[in-house]
């Protein structure tokens, strides 16, 4: 695949603190480009073992020729939310050494045109991360009722026009479906009013969407606690996202699961169980500015680490 572009953000950061030690179990959640996963086979060879998940096939057929050289790695085509039936089908009852997660949309998603996450190409509604889903931006654009849209362009996007824009879409469909990014870029921009800003009005409904064809907050939560079984005493999780709620989300699971105690205020004996992850940094590692400079998107890359404590 030569057109495929991917950058690897904080790439030595992020596996750095796995710590890869050869002879362990380790998972990258998200191939993309294959950059996390190339370097963690370097570190883990010749004895450990790398599993990498994607569902994108651009981004699989990629990473396998980048790859090819190294035995010890499985590829799977599946979404990461099913970490566990993948595990237990290959017959890994932990996992030893650690779990990468690299959050979001790769660079080859957001600008391959006929994959539809710009609003500055002409391309339909599409949105999907997994090109075999049957649901779609165009789904989300046509059939949500305007109270819907409000909501997920709220919580999703943190749009302060959510109602404006919501009501624009539902009295142009009365006319005739949206079918392509640009279409509904400008019912965007026609229904909202003129403010200063370095985003383009289009930016927060955008990533609504996408989240919201995608189910990513919830599924990041699910697999996050999903992993937590998996975990073997020692190993680490390493999370990249790239957007606020994203970043809300990992955090307050590895607050809750860091905590000693959940128990109500008038409760005389505590009655939790022991934490099950140690923070490694109560702050998230930032990109440098020299990454900046070379991938200015990575400038909202957020980076937190936790340890498993169970044994």
């Amino acid at each position: 695949m030569s057109d495929f572009k991917h950058y690897t953000v904080m790439k030595n950061e992020a596996v750095d603190a796995l710590d890869c030690k050869n002879g362990l179990i380790y998972i990258d959640c998200t191939l993309g480009g294959g950059g996390h996963s190339e370097l963690i086979l370097k570190r883990i060879s010749p004895e450990g073992k790398l599993i990498s998940f994607d569902i994108d096939q651009d981004a699989i057929d990629a990473a396998k020729e980048r790859l090819k050289d190294y035995k010890n790695l499985t590829i799977v085509k599946k979404s990461y939310t099913n970490i566990k039936e993948v595990m237990k089908n290959l017959g890994i009852e932990k996992i030893t050494g650690g779990v990468l997660f690299d959050l979001g949309a790769s660079y080859h998603q957001l600008t391959k045109q006929e994959r539809g996450f710009s609003f500055m190409k002409e391309a339909p509604l599409d949105m999907r991360f997994n090109m075999d889903s049957d649901f779609s931006a165009y789904d989300v654009v046509n059939t949500y009722g305007e109270d819907e849209l409000v909501k997920i362009f709220s919580e999703y996007g943190e749009e302060r026009f959510s109602k404006r824009i919501a009501k624009a879409i539902v009295n142009y469909r009365r006319n005739k479906n949206i079918n392509t990014t640009t279409e509904l870029a400008q019912i965007i921009i026609d229904s909202t009013p003129k403010v200063k800003s370095s985003i383009h009005p289009a930016t927060r409904v955008f990533q609504a969407i996408r989240i919201e064809v995608n189910q990513e907050l919830q599924n990041v939560k699910n697999t996050l606690n999903d992993v937590l079984d998996l975990l073997d005493f020692g190993a680490i999780i390493s999370v990249i996202s790239f957007h606020s709620l994203e970043d809300r989300v990992v955090k307050q699971v590895f607050k809750y699961h860091s905590t000693r105690c959940h128990c109500e205020r008038n409760q005389m004996i505590c009655t939790c169980p022991p934490p099950i992850l140690e923070l490694v940094n109560k702050k998230p590692i930032m990109a440098t500015e020299q990454e900046i400079k070379e991938n200015p998107p990575s400038r909202s890359a957020k980076l937190r680490i936790a340890r498993c404590i169970r044994r």
